[in-house]
């Protein structure tokens, strides 16, 4: 499992993974998961060509079994020989409810790796008080220093986004907090640092053999103050236009959107898919109210219509997510008025709280 708080880096990371891991020769499927529907993450690890199933409507801890049941769906299509699966960014206690019951039940079908939870260093020094700048509250916070808490691997990501100062202080900060923890820098965008991860994490077994503690009120709590919003947007035009000028311009009408409302963005993350084509998609992504928004993938050639997925998180009433995507898409229209853009689906609501199928507090029967 590749963990880590929402706007880490978890996908790009793991399509890294995934690539240098299938030119050792090795099958690789993956499991991405959300609390809704309609996942960014699938539509882009599927445009890059892997085997990839999808798990809504919940994390891990609390869809198990469906877990379980998406790596016998992948292993009879594909035979996979390594899974990796990309847990919701606002989940913890993953090791007391997903690692565990995976190796007390089904310690004969599978190998647990260390549970890797990948950091993004700006937010990180946010929350750990190295660096001034807005950040969640409290709540969410616990959410975020439990995932620090439970990790085998600390995976500092977007390590070229630092100074090496900083990145230096940020590396002793998490050795003091968390002693005894490998951290590892990483830029899953430039591609280094992975072979030394990846090296780890297959020589390494999980270092926790007892579960930590979990205020799941709290968690509750955490969870309840976030606003998730799932949509697609069906967009035609009269002629050609530029997808990649297109997905950038709503990417910045909708920061300003929630700005102006006062969320704090945990991630907003969208592709645009031409209806024709070989499989292309633009791909960008928002990870904090002072980002700006950048476009990962893009589309190799003008369109004339496609669809638009977007993910959105933020510490925000799930129906302010709504009314600012509604505006975002009615303000692009009058600025670009070639380009009719219709909300096809969307689902906003708050995570409700954590029931995990299983919870054991050792890795093996006392």
């Amino acid at each position: 499992m590749v963990g880590g708080f929402l706007g880490a880096g978890k996908t790009t990371s793991i399509s890294r993974l995934a690539r240098n891991l299938s030119d050792q020769g090795l099958r690789i499927g993956l499991i991405t998961n959300d609390q809704g529907s309609g996942l960014v993450d699938t539509a882009m690890l599927r445009s890059k060509g892997f085997a990839t199933a999808e798990i809504p409507g919940g994390c891990f801890c609390c869809r198990f079994n469906s877990l379980v049941d998406a790596a016998d769906g992948l292993t009879k299509d594909s035979r996979p020989d390594v899974f990796i699966a990309e847990p919701v960014g606002s989940c913890t206690d993953l090791v007391a409810t997903v690692t565990y019951p995976l190796r007390r039940i089904y310690g004969d079908q599978f190998e647990i790796a260390p549970l890797s939870v990948i950091i993004d260093p700006i937010r990180a020094m946010r929350i750990l008080g190295i660096k001034p700048g807005r950040q969640f509250s409290d709540k969410v916070v616990y959410i975020y220093l439990k995932q620090l808490e439970e990790a085998d691997v600390v995976v500092i990501n977007k390590m070229e986004t630092i100074s090496e100062a900083d990145l230096n202080h940020l590396i002793a900060r998490l050795d003091s907090e968390y002693p005894g923890k490998k951290v590892l820098t990483i830029s899953a965008r430039e591609g280094t640092g992975l072979e030394s991860w990846l090296r780890h994490i297959q020589d390494s077994e999980p270092l926790n053999e007892t579960a930590m503690d979990v205020d799941y009120e709290l968690y509750a709590e955490g969870e309840a103050l976030l606003g998730w919003l799932n949509a697609t947007v069906e967009l035609k035009s009269s002629g050609t236009f530029n997808g990649n000028e297109w997905i950038k311009n709503i990417a910045l009408e909708l920061q300003q959107q929630l700005k102006s409302s006062n969320a704090e963005v945990a991630h907003l993350k969208m592709t645009l898919s031409p209806d024709k084509g070989l499989g292309e998609i633009a791909v960008i992504n928002l990870v904090r109210n002072d980002f700006i928004p950048e476009l990962s993938q893009e589309l190799p050639e003008d369109i004339t219509e496609g669809q638009l997925i977007i993910n959105l998180r933020a510490e925000a009433n799930p129906t302010l997510l709504k009314q600012a995507v509604i505006e975002a898409i009615q303000q692009m229209e009058t600025d670009h008025p070639e380009v009719k853009g219709t909300l096809d689906h969307v689902e906003h609501f708050r995570p409700g709280k954590p029931e995990p199928t299983y919870r054991l507090t050792e890795a093996v029967d006392s």
